[in-house]
């Protein structure tokens, strides 16, 4: 019988027993990954273009991808929805700035049904005037209630300041609305949807002659492997502080142009990266929101693209804590840069990441996403236990050298709304 009164033994993590999703090419260059073999019943496939916002325009980008099933000759985009719903099966798109991702979900004995259903009008969508115009002014009024939070105007003005003079700079105006017009969108889905598929993931437990026909069916709209746009970024460190006398708070955002997961100070910058604002327990978190009061929260992250990534501490604050806010991020570089870390923390902060990997790996799902998120490197699936062993032996020493090396202060670009 189980003695509950006994602690279970402690087992530290030495590797995860990572699988790999069969590959079939459906053009050359052009890869369906499937994982099969799962135990539950529903699937999903997930379709990569090349249609982000740095491909042409972001208005374009993103009404595109939001009119994807919006209706063909013969179908209205309710009945197209209906038809879905009556095989239980739901699709969603999320576009960022390099690649339109559309998700389809549905049971494994549904997919084929649901996949032609969506394969249909996404192949002969005509872009209705109507659905154009629809979508059009529901969104301005969106972006025109999004524009008066200090939060958003941040997020933009470091977009833009960090990627500025090239197309990752690009952000929505109010104007592009007006200018878009019926002929552009079906032009940009002929060009980057039916001739821009880069990949497809696959999840399901069906039979090989799903697969076949799904990939059969992809092969009509395979584009090339994705090539984002390359582009040299300046690196030039900005301070700005956009006024706005209506608001109670004030939007931070402090960040630089950085490295993705291919670069040796990847692992190593993510440990240091969690102690400074990362999670709930972080220095950032314990300093500024904890002992100061100043924030309901802040975090630092980083976000990656396919050849490069960035670094961001983002917070709002009240107005008048701006400036002693901003001093406080400083001095919490400051700390990591000439102080070691005591073997207490880092020994948390190394437990938190190495149970935030297992549930990550939780699942085929799961497990399909983590493939995915090396495999847009062009890296396998050992990353993740190089991942395990490089937390399990960085130093106090390593973290410092992090801190000092990529966390100048002065690298830094500030930007503050409110």
């Amino acid at each position: 019988m189980l003695n509950r009164q006994v602690a279970p033994q402690l087992t530290p993590i030495k590797s995860i027993d990572f699988s790999v999703p069969e590959m079939v090419e459906i053009h050359p260059g052009i890869p369906l990954y499937w994982k099969n073999n799962i135990a539950n019943e529903t699937a999903k496939i997930e379709l990569h273009f090349n249609a982000g916002t740095t491909i042409e325009t972001p208005i374009l980008a993103s009404l595109t991808a939001g009119l994807l099933i919006s209706g063909t000759k013969s179908k209205s985009a309710i009945q197209i929805q209906h038809a879905l719903d009556a095989v239980g099966a739901y699709y969603d798109v999320s576009v960022s700035q390099e690649q339109s991702i559309v998700t389809l979900y549905a049971l494994n004995s549904y997919l084929k049904q649901a996949f032609d259903i969506f394969h249909e009008a996404f192949t002969s969508v005509i872009f209705p005037e109507k659905e154009v115009q629809e979508i059009c002014n529901e969104r301005q009024e969106k972006l025109k209630v999004q524009m008066q939070k200090v939060n958003v105007l941040a997020q933009r003005k470091i977009q833009q300041v960090l990627f500025e003079e090239t197309p990752y700079s690009q952000v929505i105006s109010q104007g592009d609305y007006a200018s878009v017009k019926r002929a552009d969108l079906i032009a940009f889905h002929q060009k980057h949807y039916l001739k821009g598929l880069s990949k497809v993931f696959l999840v399901g437990d069906f039979s090989k002659d799903v697969m076949i026909d799904i990939k059969t069916a992809c092969a009509d709209f395979a584009g090339k492997a994705f090539e984002p746009v390359n582009c040299t970024f300046s690196g030039k460190a900005h301070i700005v502080h956009q006024e706005k006398s209506d608001a109670l708070q004030t939007a931070i955002r402090i960040g630089k142009i950085m490295f993705n997961k291919t670069h040796p100070d990847f692992i190593s910058f993510s440990v240091m990266n969690t102690i400074l604002g990362d999670y709930f327990g972080s220095r950032l978190m314990s300093n500024i929101r904890e002992d100061k009061g100043y924030t309901y929260g802040i975090g630092s992250y980083m976000m990656e693209n396919t050849h490069f990534g960035y670094f961001m501490i983002a917070t709002e604050v009240a107005k008048e804590v701006r400036e002693a806010t901003i001093q406080e991020v400083k001095n919490e570089l400051e700390r990591l840069q000439t102080e070691l870390v005591p073997a207490e923390e880092l020994e948390l902060v190394k437990s938190y990441l190495l149970g935030q990997l297992l549930k990550a790996a939780d699942g085929p799902y799961a497990m399909l996403d983590l493939f995915s998120g090396v495999e847009l490197h062009g890296m396998d699936i050992s990353f993740y236990n190089k991942y395990i062993q490089k937390i399990q032996e960085i130093t106090a020493e390593e973290i410092r050298e992090m801190a000092r090396k990529h966390l100048d202060w002065k690298s830094l670009s500030i930007i503050s709304v409110g």
